[in-house]
């Protein structure tokens, strides 16, 4: 079997509500650029991905993927997805982990299409539903914040991260009255998006420590190893860095070896594919140390982590990112939340999407082949 073909359609993802999550992102919204990703083989099996989020366009990234990718995958064979991830690897400083990332899961997807088996059964499923948590944007109140918990916690979800205003002293009072809100024996997080300094970074951690919150998310800068080595020292909530330190699989080395987080993170966007992500999560689980997957930044970014997730031990939750209408588009059906507040294994071959190709085509804005 041989790679044919490889063509992106970008697409008008249109009606994205005003969102923030921190300071990195500012406030987006209104419309953004998808790219549906289709490989195509002489089996007549297509493999797909999609390219972009919200945030960030499609053709951002959509140029360097057909110029520089798919010359990598052109002619091959598409079951050979371990050479061909160490091959696109080596185009990385032309190309993006995102594009990386994207044609990665496109060829899992054809494997399974082929083999009639969901990804995760490829990889070796470990379970077949995992806890869910509501990961909220930034709010304008801690009324605000309080509210959205206690409203998911009423659902039977079993956690809520909050991405606070990255005000230290606003911060601390914001997960006050979230706890307050749930009460002690509800699962809370804080994500503070690389915000803080050491001393801010301190005051906010023994803050949370006390109410009890399971992980300290990027407090400082993502490449201030140094800092993460003390504030770890200082603290006994489990640290969580970082999804963005610079480069793919190999970049978590640093963190390992200098103690700098307790817990690893990462994506199918932001570390190159389910390849990568696979090759975290056993890094993770080998220094006996939680894997905690991030939120893809698209429909079908969320199916690939979500069949890793049901691949491995170490991770404990699924992220889903609020509000739904910044982060869901292109399925016709999408990712669930189950009224105890699980999410289960999709069951269909490949990613087992169902992808919304009327809603493709209607929004379409160039052919990149």
């Amino acid at each position: 079997m041989k790679v044919t073909d490889v063509t992106l359609t970008l697409f008008a993802w249109r009606g994205i509500p005003s969102t923030q999550y921190g300071r990195h992102t500012g406030r987006f919204g209104g419309e953004s650029q998808l790219g549906l990703l289709t490989v195509k083989t002489d089996a007549a099996v297509e493999g797909h991905a999609f390219l972009g989020s919200a945030m960030r366009g499609a053709h951002l990234d959509a140029a360097s993927l057909i110029q520089y990718l798919k010359p990598v995958v052109l002619g091959q064979d598409p079951l050979e997805r371990e050479r061909l991830y160490q091959a696109m690897s080596q185009r990385s400083r032309a190309t993006t982990l995102r594009a990386i990332g994207a044609m990665d899961v496109a060829l899992w997807d054809i494997a399974g299409k082929i083999a009639a088996l969901p990804i995760h059964r490829l990889l070796g499923s470990y379970r077949d539903r995992v806890p869910a948590y509501a990961s909220s944007a930034v709010l304008g109140s801690k009324e605000a914040y309080a509210e959205e918990a206690a409203r998911f916690k009423a659902e039977g979800w079993t956690a809520y991260k909050i991405h606070p205003p990255t005000d230290p002293t606003v911060d601390i009072e914001v997960c006050r009255a979230v706890r307050k809100a749930v009460g002690d024996g509800f699962t809370l997080m804080l994500d503070s998006t690389w915000a803080y300094d050491y001393p801010a970074a301190l005051r906010v951690g023994r803050a949370i420590e006390e109410l009890g919150f399971y992980w300290y998310e990027d407090p400082l800068a993502d490449d201030d190893i140094y800092n993460y080595v003390k504030l770890k020292e200082q603290l006994h909530i489990p640290i969580l860095a970082t999804e963005y330190a610079p480069g793919g699989f190999t970049a978590f080395a640093p963190w390992i070896v200098a103690r700098a987080t307790d817990f690893l993170r990462g994506d199918v966007a932001v570390k190159g594919g389910i390849t990568s992500l696979v090759k975290t999560a056993h890094l993770a689980e080998a220094f006996h140390m939680n894997f905690e997957v991030h939120h893809g930044g698209n429909s079908l970014n969320n199916l690939a982590n979500l069949h890793v997730i049901m691949a491995i031990k170490n991770c404990e939750f699924f992220e889903v990112l609020l509000p739904a209408g910044a982060q869901k588009y292109g399925l016709v059906h999408d990712i669930e939340v189950d009224g105890a507040g699980f999410v289960h294994a999709p069951e269909g071959p490949g990613l087992g999407a169902a992808i919304d190709f009327a809603l493709v085509e209607r929004g379409k804005l160039s052919v990149l082949s």
